[in-house]
């Protein structure tokens, strides 16, 4: 029983990053109807800033601190997201506002490209540090109840904890704040938003500045646990059956969706795997997103689109 528990609280804890990296590709959509291709590659330039700016920062400036260094590198980092932001609304999506989805689900493919490009003559492509000050020591748990103990990471533990903050500040602003309410519209209906007086161009600006801040953080803690390397935007894809089994408009399907994919991997490696010869967790979740695709095309959490005629 120590085991399975184990096992289950690694799948909890990998699928709140899931989700967390979910939820970038939920606002974009939420907010423009784009299944935006560059979240992966968004992650990773976010880290690659982030690890770079840490290093730089001490030489440059002189900090003794850190902690200084750190915080001021999140900051920088996250100005060059805003940045980022601002130029692919300026250059790309103010260019193609009512086009056809599949010419924005292909201008999102461009910006991966050119982020992963950017981001390695920019930064460099070598395998980066992030030192958050996350515990790396497991810790044991439950010791009255099973002999030794339940296994957790806690820098794990850690990193659910920072992931669940994010997305339940998400929630509250999607659902409480006037900008949230915005955003659904825009999502809604491009034209009708604009035609009430909401600014289109100011709130793709603002979600893809937010989207920026979940990659930065997302990619902040995977690199912590990984280090900042290219593969980091291959990580980020597992969000893709993620986003597919909650719902593409869904911001609590991203968590549940993260935290079921999570689970499921885990335990089907475990238990399942030695069946099959392991290499389940590779495959598991994609194979889960085509089952929901065939039965149930808009996800758990997703709206059912009816077309009358």
């Amino acid at each position: 029983m120590a085991f399975f528990l184990e096992t289950l609280f690694g799948g909890l804890m990998a699928g709140m990053l899931y989700s967390l990296i979910a939820l970038g590709f939920v606002l974009i959509f939420k907010a423009s109807g784009v299944f935006n291709f560059a979240q992966g590659a968004m992650v990773l330039f976010a880290a690659l800033a982030m690890a770079r700016f840490a290093e730089w920062f001490p030489k440059w400036f002189g900090f003794q601190s850190l902690l200084l260094a750190d915080l001021l590198a999140f900051a920088a980092a996250m100005l060059v997201m805003v940045g980022v932001a601002w130029v692919i609304e300026r250059l790309v999506l103010r260019r193609l506002v009512n086009q056809e989805g599949i010419t924005l689900l292909m201008a999102t493919l461009g910006i991966a490209y050119f982020l992963d490009g950017f981001g390695q003559m920019l930064f460099g492509s070598d395998i980066y540090e992030i030192n958050i000050g996350m515990p790396k020591d497991p810790s044991f748990i439950l010791g009255s109840v099973f002999e030794g103990g339940v296994l957790i990471s806690r820098e794990d533990l850690y990193a659910a904890a920072i992931a669940a903050a994010l997305v339940a500040g998400l929630s509250l602003f999607f659902q409480k704040t006037a900008t949230g309410r915005a955003l659904r519209a825009v999502a809604d209906d491009h034209q009708a938003a604009q035609s009430i007086g909401i600014p289109l161009n100011r709130i793709w600006v603002i979600v893809w500045s937010v989207a920026g801040f979940v990659a930065l953080v997302a990619g902040m803690i995977w690199g912590s646990k990984l280090g900042v390397q290219f593969s980091l935007s291959l990580v980020a894809l597992k969000a893709l059956p993620v986003v597919i089994l909650g719902g593409l408009t869904s911001v609590p399907g991203a968590i549940v969706g993260g935290l079921l994919i999570g689970v499921g991997e885990k335990l089907s490696e475990i238990y399942i795997g030695p069946y099959f010869g392991g290499g389940i967790e590779v495959w598991f979740a994609y194979v889960l997103a085509l089952v929901f695709l065939l039965v149930r095309p808009q996800g758990l959490f997703g709206e059912k689109i009816i077309d009358r005629v």
